[in-house]
């Protein structure tokens, strides 16, 4: 593994590690707690209504109720015990009856007649309390909780734990040392005791709520005391009365009431049928909210490592849409998975592994331009990375002409002088030959000593890839060499040389090959080596430039002094290979002129 795909992995690695971390310590200090439990809210939107049992009601004071009896709140505690009579009569499982009666009353045999219809209720009915001493023993009727054994009731706490903004959506199995209201009235109703291990480690659970306000049938107070009510109507049913009239504020936001609110009753009675249904809505086990966190937090960075960034946004896109389809099902199910922490380092992930994309690719894409534009022109390099399959060349086939040149003589000549004069030489040299190529958008392959390879139409298309390559050459031999020589003469160091170069057309095969640690960009194949050896043959003769007649073929404008040499031998090809030059190269007497290229064909 090279030192870049390390550095990679570390990266993105890091990122999803930053991700899960920061999910894991938002869910751990309970950060986004209000933002997270709205999510439950939206689960049991999505989710729907649904019919409550039939053995749940809600005997209501509502402004029905006021306007029938037309009396004051509170009503007279006979008038309560009376409903309480009604429903007793009819042999309900439980009367929870969550009308405050903590203090005494102002008529002493009010609480007598009260005290009376619940003893006479036959140890069906839970008192509310919400006035509990140290030692959770409630206030009842003025007096301690010991009147509760007498009249053969129960009292349970009404107090339910509200969520930030006063929403109400748990239910604890006991408050102040005291079990709740809608335990103790389970307990009734079922006829045995509730264990105290069903309900989660904070000793609650979440209120399985059937759907916003309303949703539980209800009857008002005034019909019941009225007996306008059917016989049968409370028969084994678990019947709740409490106060909904808006005036006596005791209506609160649930996690289905939306922008509503619920009234008091209908949100225990919700609570009460969440107990006797055995909770049946779960938060999931720590263990699996941290394991989705970490999943998420390191999906989109993993699949980075071998996918693009737009497939791997499109991991994090599913990973997302499947995550909040599981949390939706889970929650159908009965369990309550963390939404939001999970979905923040998901988030968190795939911008950092986006934003770790775009910064391997600027750095790779640098790396790339510094080393590719040391051979081809600065436009061609910006267009081969457009065009780079993610910044790494890979191998492409062009139809393209192959240059290679070649320095006589250099090598003895640099014999006769100190190494520092022999690498100024090659360097004024190479310098003005490389100009030359790139001039005409050629591409620098290799430096070999004094010889120069060079390719052109590759890697990036050029349709005239055969004119731009006898260009250079012609500009090497007319202007480059002549100057080069001029400069010899100037410092001294002789007469000056010639060179010797080889064009040859057709299909190149080019890219970057070597390895992580070291990358050059080379062109290889049939078409290169006939160039090569095409230079080569213009050793011993009076020929600087042999042109492949495939490059001939190809040229869009040939020019009229490209005259026709021979066919020679080529090792490695079977065939002969009719060569060309251009006319002041060689002897007129040697040469036809290239239109009068029918002759000699």
């Amino acid at each position: 593994m090279g030192r870049e795909q390390r550095l990679r992995i570390i990266l993105f690695v890091g990122v999803g590690l930053f991700a899960s971390a920061l999910g894991l310590v938002l869910y751990a200090t309970d950060a986004l707690r209000d933002q997270d439990l709205s999510t439950v809210d939206t689960r049991f939107s999505i989710r729907g209504d649904r019919s409550p049992p039939r053995d749940l009601v809600i005997v209501k004071v509502d402004d029905v109720s006021f306007n029938d009896l037309n009396r004051r709140w509170p009503f007279p505690r006979s008038l309560q015990g009376k409903a309480i009579d009604r429903i007793a009569a009819d042999h309900p499982k439980a009367i929870a009856y969550d009308i405050q009666v903590s203090e005494s009353s102002a008529r002493n045999d009010e609480d007598i007649a009260f005290a009376t219809s619940v003893a006479n209720a036959n140890r069906r009915v839970v008192l509310s309390a919400t006035e509990v001493d140290k030692n959770g023993h409630p206030r009842i009727l003025g007096t301690d909780d010991s009147i509760l054994k007498d009249i053969g009731a129960r009292a349970g706490n009404a107090q339910l734990p509200p969520d930030p903004g006063g929403v109400l959506r748990r239910v604890p199995y006991s408050e102040d040392k005291l079990k709740s209201f809608a335990v103790q009235s389970t307990e009734v109703a079922k006829g045995r005791r509730i264990d105290p291990k069903s309900f989660s480690g904070d000793g609650t659970s979440w209120i399985d709520y059937y759907g916003g306000p309303d949703t539980i049938p209800s009857i008002s107070f005034s019909r019941v005391v009225l007996g306008h009510v059917k016989r049968g109507t409370f028969r084994n049913k678990v019947v709740v009365v409490g106060a909904s009239a808006p005036s006596l504020q005791d209506n609160h936001a649930t996690a289905t009431s939306g922008d509503e609110l619920m009234a008091g009753p209908e949100i225990q009675a919700s609570a009460i049928d969440t107990v006797r249904r055995g909770l049946p809505l779960k938060s999931a086990p720590t263990p699996l909210d941290v394991a989705l966190i970490v999943l998420l937090g390191m999906a989109a960075p993993l699949a980075s490592l071998r996918l693009s960034s737009l497939k791997a946004m499109a991991v994090a896109l599913a990973a997302a849409v499947l995550f909040a389809v599981g949390v939706q099902l889970a929650f159908n199910s009965g369990t309550v998975v963390s939404f939001l922490y999970p979905a923040i380092a998901l988030a968190v992930s795939a911008v950092g592994a986006l934003g770790a994309h775009y910064a391997t690719t600027a750095f790779e894409r640098q790396r790339v331009r510094d080393m590719f534009s040391r051979f081809v022109p600065e436009n061609v390099v910006d267009e081969v990375l457009a065009r780079a399959d993610g910044i790494r060349l890979g191998g492409v086939q062009r139809e393209g002409t192959v240059m290679f040149t070649d320095l006589r003589g250099f090598t003895s000549f640099a014999e006769s002088l100190p190494p520092d004069r022999v690498i100024e030489v090659l360097n004024h040299y190479l310098s003005g030959m490389s100009d030359a190529i790139l001039n005409h958008g050629g591409t620098l392959v290799a430096y070999m000593g004094d010889g120069i390879m060079a390719v052109f139409g590759a890697p990036i298309e050029q349709p005239d890839h055969a004119d731009r390559a006898l260009a250079a050459a012609r500009e090497m031999l007319d202007e480059r060499l002549p100057s080069f020589n001029d400069w010899l003469r100037s410092e001294d160091l002789g007469e000056g040389f010639r060179m010797g170069i080889g064009l040859n057309s057709g299909k190149v095969m080019s890219g970057n090959v070597g390895s992580e640690r070291r990358m050059e960009y080379t062109a290889i194949g049939d078409t290169t080596n006939t160039a090569a050896r095409l230079e080569g043959m213009t050793k011993g003769t009076p020929y600087q430039l042999y042109v492949a007649d495939s490059t001939r073929s190809m040229l869009e404008e040939e020019p009229p002094d490209l005259v026709f040499v021979d066919e020679f031998e080529v090792r490695g090809r079977q065939a002969k290979v009719r060569l060309w030059s251009l006319e002041e190269e060689g002897p007129g007497e040697t040469g036809e002129r290239a239109d009068s290229r029918s002759a000699a064909t």
